[in-house]
């Protein structure tokens, strides 16, 4: 009968991405109405059309895991890996289509097995936590050096082409593409432990995608990150509120 309720409060979610992007996708519609130059909706171009159902997948994906008890949303966000894979394959962004393919949806397998094999124990196993310090350092070491990484491959084997429109601000873009494979990577990684660090770094994610695609003067996508920068904010002050003083780790010693 549980199981049921969370399938059903996924149905919901999906039912309510798909309305808001119904929604979203007809207010930019009018705009390019009214602005045609602006092109805001790329119908002609394939790796675009496979990132709206994953968004609207991705979006219910988030909207259920706010519950730190549904692992229902880990489905929808293996579907939602899947076809981000074939979009960054399509836009032959082979760094994201490896994440998506060989580690997020791992990943996404692994958060189904643990959430759905919590034991009963009062509900403390379904609680979201804060890292500790030692390992909120080691997380953001780890932040420092996939950034990095990903800088080094994109400059030197793919030749710093991320694309020729940054011209100057090749490095800044650069910056922040690594800054989407890390985030993206740290909180699909803390979600599996259900810590509540990995909002910040959605946030993070939401944060670099807005600023890397400013860069790229690509207003659709700008208006995309600013929706997932909102969903993952409520989503965030969600756990934040369900995270009890016992278990707010490094936080304790910040707000003494």
């Amino acid at each position: 009968m549980q199981n049921t309720s969370l399938w059903r409060a996924l149905g919901r979610n999906t039912i309510v991405s798909v309305i808001l992007f119904g929604a979203l996708l007809g207010l930019l519609w009018t705009i390019e109405f009214f602005f045609p130059s602006l092109h805001l909706l790329k119908w002609e171009d394939t790796a675009w059309l496979v990132g709206i159902p994953a968004s609207i997948i991705g979006v219910a994906y988030i909207l259920t895991v706010r519950d730190p008890k549904n692992y229902t949303g880990f489905f929808a966000g293996i579907v939602m890996s899947f076809l981000l894979g074939i979009q960054f394959l399509l836009q032959e962004q082979y760094d994201s289509t490896f994440l998506y393919f060989f580690v997020f949806i791992p990943f996404q397998m692994m958060s189904i097995y643990k959430w759905s094999r919590s034991k009963d124990d009062g509900g403390a196993s379904f609680e979201p936590k804060f890292l500790d310090t030692p390992r909120l350092i080691l997380s953001v070491a780890m932040l420092i050096f996939i950034t990095a990484g990903d800088l080094i491959i994109m400059n030197y084997v793919n030749h710093g082409s991320l694309t020729p429109s940054l011209e100057g601000r090749v490095w800044v873009g650069l910056v922040l593409n690594g800054l989407l494979i890390s985030s993206s990577f740290l909180a699909n990684y803390w979600l599996i432990y259900r810590k509540t660090d990995s909002w910040i770094y959605w946030l993070i994610y939401s944060l670099a995608g807005i600023g890397l695609f400013i860069l790229l003067g690509n207003i659709f996508s700008i208006v995309l990150f600013t929706f997932f920068l909102v969903i993952n904010g409520t989503a965030g002050i969600a756990w934040f509120k369900a995270t009890k003083p016992e278990n707010m780790g490094w936080l304790k010693f910040i707000r003494k």
